[in-house]
């Protein structure tokens, strides 16, 4: 039976669509407690630690977790693995420390937005941070957005038989519609409920397959007969590992997970969220790896998959494991891991838009009716989500260009900016905004001219780079 075939029974259809049209009842539900711009953009910070757990961990993984590291480990084995160990701790390490730390100094500011607490910790009166990190965010995060409404509308065309033009619209619209009902409350339940959905893909799918192998012992035995590297974690080199740890540098710099700290109702409770959100992200890190290790003992060869696409993995697997019911669930769950990330990258961007640029700069100075400034955000996630789209279909060179960079400029730009600034008291905004556009550049460059070469992932010389330039910078300048 095709990848596909199972969705058209009618059982499995009415599920998947359950998956797609619920987050528009949350957003009709959260619509009762977005009053004003506090409300929209962070949730009035009254989001409890449950959802902030999971919400964090969900928005930050998307289909590179269910469909990436899937396919990684059926390609390379084991060694996959070293893509989401160094996440895991990193954002276990984010929770108890620059979580913490960012909510206690954002809340005392009144900070909506990452700029919002740079501008404030480092009384920045000429706006230097909020212009040179708008720019960023606004160009990455677009491009990275596109990017998500490109692959869910591709994941949803498939799986439904019908047209790419279609699909973009349909699953653009639904993102829009809750987030102007709800905005960041909205977006917040509707992560840790994709979260549960992905979990759910993610524990049952691996665990059902090892009993189809017939356990660990017949996994590995048959694994080590098709290539014993496929069963040593550090068959893929020192340098390859570091590659693929390095990967979590760019979680300190995401502003569309660390967002979800400022929100949280009492710093205090992020303790309980660090062991939700590690031990969801342990669980379905290693879920994704078994999946992959799993399919390749039972389809040796890529020929076996459709396209000869390693990320086809989970949708072959889950077609033939599961009756329609179970598939409808578990093709939702690549919807919402695609979903979970696009929206909150469209809040990121709506609100640099509204707060750091029209707000902030442009009406610096002027106070704005509360109920314009929610008005705005509203309008905005319309204009940028339609904006979106439109790259998404164009889907021209550049924005996957752009998107390439995006997860490491992100990560280069604000991620050595805002641990400095948490921790270190002799930076300066001088050196924050070197280091930002540092970060930036660096990763760019790199990519383009010396990741071959080196074989080493852009973003760990763009982060390091971005850290020397802020500590250079911040000693030659006077603390402001």
């Amino acid at each position: 039976m095709p990848v596909y075939d199972k969705l058209s029974h009618p059982a499995a259809l009415i599920v998947f669509l359950i998956t797609l049209f619920l987050p528009v009842l949350i957003g009709f539900l959260a619509m009762k407690r977005t009053k004003n711009q506090s409300d929209f953009l962070l949730g009035g910070r009254t989001v409890n630690k449950f959802i902030v757990a999971l919400s964090a961990v969900s928005s930050g993984r998307s289909s590179w977790l269910v469909l990436g590291v899937s396919g990684m480990a059926y390609t390379l084995g084991a060694g996959a693995v070293w893509a989401v160990v160094g996440i895991s701790i990193v954002e276990m390490f984010q929770f108890l420390f620059i979580g913490k730390k960012l909510r206690t100094q954002s809340g005392e500011f009144g900070s909506l937005t990452l700029l919002d607490y740079f501008d404030s910790r480092f009384n920045d009166k000429h706006q230097i941070i909020r212009i040179t990190g708008s720019l960023i965010i606004v160009i990455f995060m677009t491009a990275y957005l596109s990017a998500q409404f490109n692959a869910g509308a591709r994941s949803l065309s498939a799986a439904l038989d019908i047209p790419f033009e279609a699909t973009l619209m349909f699953s653009g619209l639904i993102v829009m519609v809750y987030m102007v009902l709800g905005g960041y409350i909205a977006v917040s339940y509707n992560d840790a409920i994709r979260s549960m959905i992905m979990i759910f893909g993610l524990v049952i799918f691996p665990v059902y397959g090892l009993f189809k192998v017939g356990g660990f012992g017949s996994l590995f035995e048959i694994l080590n007969t098709l290539n014993p590297a496929f069963i040593d974690p550090f068959s893929l080199g020192a340098g390859v590992i570091i590659g693929y740890v390095g990967i979590s540098l760019g979680s300190p710099g995401q502003p569309h997970i660390v967002v979800r700290y400022m929100s949280i109702d009492d710093p205090e409770k992020l303790r309980s969220s660090t062991v939700i959100g590690t031990f969801w992200n342990v669980l379905m890190g290693w879920g994704a790896v078994f999946i992959g290790l799993i399919g390749r003992a039972l389809i040796n060869s890529e020929t076996g998959l459709p396209n000869q696409d390693p990320e086809m993995v989970y949708l072959v697997l889950s077609g033939q494991f599961f009756n329609p019911v179970l598939y409808g669930v578990l093709i939702g769950g690549i919807f919402a891991a695609i979903l979970s990330t696009a929206d909150s990258q469209l809040l990121v961007v709506a609100s640099t838009i509204v707060r750091d640029i029209y707000e902030k700069i442009i009406y610096k100075g002027i106070e704005v009716a509360e109920s314009r400034k929610l008005m705005m955000s509203r309008v905005t996630v319309i204009v940028t989500g339609i904006a979106a789209m439109g790259l998404a279909y164009t889907a021209t060179d550049l924005i996957f260009w752009l998107v390439l960079f995006a997860w490491g400029g992100l990560g280069a730009a604000f991620g050595a900016a805002l641990i400095f600034s948490l921790y270190w008291e002799g930076t300066t905004k001088y050196g924050v905004t070197a280091g930002m556009i540092t970060g930036a550049l660096v990763t760019i460059l790199w990519k383009q001219y010396l990741s071959v070469s080196t074989g080493l992932y852009e973003l760990i010389p763009g982060f390091l780079c971005s850290a020397i330039a802020i500590v250079v910078v911040s000693t030659q300048t006077d603390r402001m």
